[in-house]
């Protein structure tokens, strides 16, 4: 059994990245868990005085998830052209660390307007040596869109098939990594 962990970088309640995780979730193809991260709003600011002995509990518990992954998801929105902090700050925790050193990784997108957020996570995850696997990413558009509409968009069978096919395509390039 594949375990994968997928992080949404907004904490907005009715978040499109977060209800396209939940969805991929429950569209997984048989061989593979996704397990959402629900930490991120909790993670103290990174300041590297905290590392080692002095680690949080809760970015412990992130590092631990991610080094457990045999792959990550992140699915980003994109405020004034960036990365959203909170999703940096969770990154940032890992800097140091090998959790992500060769963890294959793929983005997926509610959004079709993120292109900078797009670029800005790529290149940060490139230089912490995640092992992206970007011709695998999945956009299904959901911006603007109230919970009801997001959940008709994601039960669409087109949706659903293209949800299962970008995480089967994801577990195969896990597998062969």
């Amino acid at each position: 059994m594949l375990n994968i962990f997928a992080i949404s970088g907004s904490l907005r309640a009715a978040s499109t990245n977060s209800a396209l995780l939940a969805a991929l979730a429950q569209n997984a193809p048989a061989g593979s868990r996704v397990t959402l991260y629900d930490g991120l709003g909790r993670l103290p600011i990174f300041t590297p005085d905290d590392e080692g002995e002095r680690t949080p509990p809760e970015a412990a518990a992130l590092i631990e998830a991610v080094t457990a992954a045999d792959g990550v998801i992140v699915s980003c929105p994109e405020y004034a052209h960036g990365v959203p902090g909170g999703l940096k700050n969770a990154l940032d925790w890992l800097v140091s660390r090998d959790a992500a050193v060769a963890k294959p990784a793929m983005f997926v997108h509610a959004s079709p307007r993120s292109l900078y957020a797009r670029a800005a996570l790529a290149e940060i995850m490139r230089t912490m040596s995640f092992a992206l696997r970007e011709k695998a990413a999945l956009e299904i558009a959901l911006l603007g869109k109230k919970p009801p509409e997001m959940e008709a968009i994601l039960a669409e069978p087109a949706n659903r098939l293209a949800m299962n096919e970008a995480l089967s395509a994801f577990a195969g390039f896990i597998r062969s990594r």
